[in-house]
């Protein structure tokens, strides 16, 4: 994909986000809606996606990338766990479990996956979903922990293990493994209903910045957030990327997904165990928006990088 290309998928997908953005104003999607829409992409249209992504001819070198992107997503998550460490003593109590969450849980899953396939086509989603397993794993456990005294290990095991999306990429695993076709229709049908994901998830990106007020943004704190979330993570993956020669594919993808604004959960576990539910929606918010004009420049930066 080229600059112009970049440029005209970044202006199809902000348009997409508006059109979502306005019918949650008028309430031509109720509150509901939104909610239905979110299980819609995350249970059905996101799965399809990655199966679907998955369904590709591959040899060595192709797993091989799966491998490297898989242990460089260990380590991003090794990395932002000693950052939510570190960075927040000084927070209220109820702030820092904010931060610290949204600092090892990103919007990588339902942002990201979108985006690296439309930079990087149906391989770079493909990297994305095994890129993706570390994280879920860890924000369903130590993730949670930030809000609770403790995390029950095999409520937590099963939760992971029984998402959507994790699902997905074991069975995407086994069709690019044994290589089996599927008849006609249904491989049409999976590729239609894929195809959506894009559309579908901008739309909810866009319902969900309709529900803040800009001025409810302006925080010193989560400006600082912000910083961190969407320029200084990924600086530091790209930079440990190139020393250690990793492949300009999975290096873009990996960079592109630690850019990603703080995970729509940060704010849904922060009402469920009585945080700052408030500051959590700001948080998300604010990363979401700010990252409409970081993503294109990382996109920029990568596909240059590559060439």
């Amino acid at each position: 994909m080229g600059t112009t290309e970049l440029i005209s998928l970044q202006l199809r997908m902000f348009l997409i986000m508006s059109i979502g953005l306005l019918f949650r104003k008028k309430n031509w999607i109720s509150g509901e809606g939104k909610k239905n829409l979110t299980d819609l992409v995350i249970y059905l249209i996101l799965p399809c996606n990655i199966v679907k992504s998955f369904m590709i001819e591959f040899d060595e070198n192709t797993l091989q990338n799966f491998g490297v992107v898989f242990l460089v997503s260990v380590l991003i998550q090794v990395v932002c766990a000693v950052f939510a460490k570190l960075f927040y003593d000084r927070m209220m109590p109820e702030h820092r479990k904010v931060l610290q969450y949204a600092t090892v849980a990103s919007n990588a899953g339902f942002l990201g996956n979108p985006v690296a396939e439309g930079v990087f086509g149906s391989m770079g989603l493909a990297l994305a979903s095994v890129y993706l397993i570390p994280q879920r794993i860890i924000m369903w456990s130590a993730g949670v922990s930030y809000f609770t005294e403790g995390t029950d290990r095999k409520s937590v095991f099963k939760r992971v293990i029984t998402h959507p999306c994790i699902i997905a990429v074991a069975v995407g695993l086994i069709f690019m493994l044994t290589q089996v076709k599927l008849p006609s229709f249904l491989d049409s049908a999976l590729k239609d209903i894929g195809n959506c994901n894009t559309a579908m998830s901008m739309l909810v990106i866009g319902t969900i910045l309709a529900d803040v007020k800009p001025k409810d943004m302006l925080e010193r704190s989560i400006f600082l957030f912000s910083g961190l979330r969407l320029l200084l993570i990924p600086l530091l993956v790209y930079g440990g990327c190139v020393l250690l020669h990793i492949d300009s594919l999975v290096t873009g993808v990996s960079v592109l997904l630690a850019a990603m604004p703080a995970a729509s959960t940060t704010a849904i576990l922060a009402a469920k165990y009585e945080g700052d539910a408030a500051y959590a929606s700001k948080c998300v918010v604010t990363t979401t928006v700010l990252s409409l004009l970081t993503t294109p420049v990382w996109s920029i930066v990568l596909l240059r990088a590559i060439r």
